[in-house]
């Protein structure tokens, strides 16, 4: 049992477990619960630092405790502090969209559900067999599958949660019948198996094969907001809570892409595979970087807009994932992730106070935001910049490292489309800009007052987004 409890994740567990129980007894102020789950996940986050986790907890081949699951156990526990920090901004417009009940109904769950997805995320970075990937990955999705519509008094919400629902159980269908046609071909479940056994598989089964990846290659597809599986991405994002799209936005992506670099490294070393994985990789890449970057242009809602754009960067991110001839492509895409973790939730930091205020998310919303709150328009400037890919920001270096990446296995069609689309990308991140500092403000506009513990949390990403696009150094080491 207390080698069980050194695992990262039944830490969070055991740290959901007791504010399930604080939750039973708090009556009045459920922001306790999030306080609690905030200093939890940092003193978490701290001994992530420090050896942990015994030899022989799991089964071999069941569990990966490499730097990359390292490295993404912490940015999981990041995206969760940050989406806490998020939701106690947001509670007040969030119990407006809850049944009425007793003080606060409705608000423990809203902070606590994040970190059992928090837990699932960690055992889904780790998650070297095919069952730990289906379980992990359903205790993800049914927490969100109940976060997404938890305002039920609002009708996009609940839009939301139908959409996000039956696409995420046709996803999972399809995950399901792929790893199936998987483990009939080879026997096995675990990816170091798979990997043993595909040599040697006739060459007669490689089309059999190939469906089987993909159908995982579908559902991942979902997860991560590819084209053609992309279409939940806008409604839900828009209808949802604000830190619950930013969470799904940052670790639900983070996750999928780690899971479809571990599933296809296996296929890889089959060489009448490689080809086609890379073949069909690419076309998705392009795909997705062309949608999501038209689709994005004439957008006019703030939270659509940054739907679209996400899927536009799960298409560079693609770009790094069909790059697999590099031995930069791995780095690259983790760089690129922890780059856009910090550049969203800032980015949905503002969206949550000027949303408070306005009762929209709108771009007109942010009008003259320049001149009502100076510390929110220069927090969404460095956010709007830097996903753009503006010098000296971990925007421009994420792209940088993916485009090298790229270069280096060949892919450069990839390369070229890319730079094309960050056009675009300049196009729709200054609309926002524009808007904040060059849009009359509304007569009746009110100023927007900023919490200190909000300008503490600007400033720290601001300064992040700024320090880690000049010296790339630490993150760069955590991810080799």
């Amino acid at each position: 049992m207390t080698a069980f409890l050194l695992s990262p994740e039944f830490r969070v567990v055991f740290l959901g477990i007791f504010l399930l129980m604080l939750d039973s007894f708090t009556k009045t102020d459920k922001r306790y619960i999030a306080w609690a789950g905030i200093v939890g996940l940092v003193i978490l986050f701290g001994f992530s630092f420090f050896p942990g986790l015994p030899e022989g907890v799991f089964p071999p081949g069941f569990y990966l405790s490499d730097p990359t699951a390292l490295f993404f156990k912490r940015f999981m526990l990041l995206s969760t502090i940050l989406t806490l920090a998020l939701a106690l901004d947001y509670s007040k417009v969030y119990q407006e969209y809850i049944p009425a009940g007793r003080p606060g109904a409705g608000l423990g769950e809203f902070y606590i559900l994040p970190i059992f997805a928090c837990a699932g995320f960690m055992w889904l970075v780790s998650a070297a067999d095919f069952i730990m990937i289906f379980v992990s990955l359903e205790l993800v999705t049914m927490c969100f599958y109940v976060l997404v519509a938890s305002m039920r008094k609002n009708l996009l919400s609940l839009e939301a949660g139908v959409k996000y629902l039956i696409l995420g159980a046709l996803s999972t269908g399809f995950l399901v019948y792929g790893i199936t046609w998987v483990i009939g071909l080879t026997g096995h479940t675990s990816l170091d198996g798979i990997r043993e056994v595909l040599p040697i598989v006739p060459q007669g089964y490689q089309v059999a094969l190939m469906f089987g990846l993909g159908l995982i290659l579908v559902a991942v597809g979902f997860k991560v907001a590819a084209v053609p599986f992309q279409f939940w991405v806008p409604d839900v994002y828009q209808g949802a809570p604000t830190p619950v799209t930013a969470y799904l936005s940052v670790a639900s992506k983070a996750a999928g892409f780690v899971v479809l670099m571990r599933v296809i490294e296996p296929f890889l070393t089959v060489p009448g595979l490689e080809q086609k994985i890379v073949t069909v990789l690419t076309v998705l890449a392009a795909l997705t970087l062309l949608y999501g970057n038209l689709a994005a242009l004439p957008q006019t809602n703030f939270k659509r807009l940054l739907a679209y754009s996400s899927i536009a960067h799960a298409g560079y991110l693609l770009v790094g994932v069909a790059s697999v001839g590099a031995e930069a492509s791995g780095p690259a895409v983790g760089f690129y992730l922890g780059g856009y973790l910090l550049m969203t939730f800032l980015a949905f930091l503002v969206l949550v106070h000027v949303g408070r205020v306005t009762g929209g998310d709108d771009i007109s919303d942010f009008n003259g935001l320049g001149r009502r709150s100076p510390v929110l328009a220069l927090g969404l400037l460095i956010a709007m910049l830097s996903l753009a890919g503006l010098p000296f920001t971990i925007g421009f270096l994420g792209k940088f490292l993916i485009f090298e990446a790229a270069m280096q296995s060949h892919q450069y069609l990839l390369v070229v489309l890319g730079a094309v689309t960050v056009a675009c990308g300049f196009y729709y991140y200054l609309k926002v800009v524009r808007a904040m500092y060059w849009q009359p403000v509304v007569a009746e506009a009110p100023a927007i007052p900023v919490p200190v513990f909000t300008r503490f949390l600007i400033a720290l990403l601001s300064a992040a987004i700024i320090i880690f696009g000049i010296y790339p150094q630490p993150l760069l080491a955590m991810l080799r």
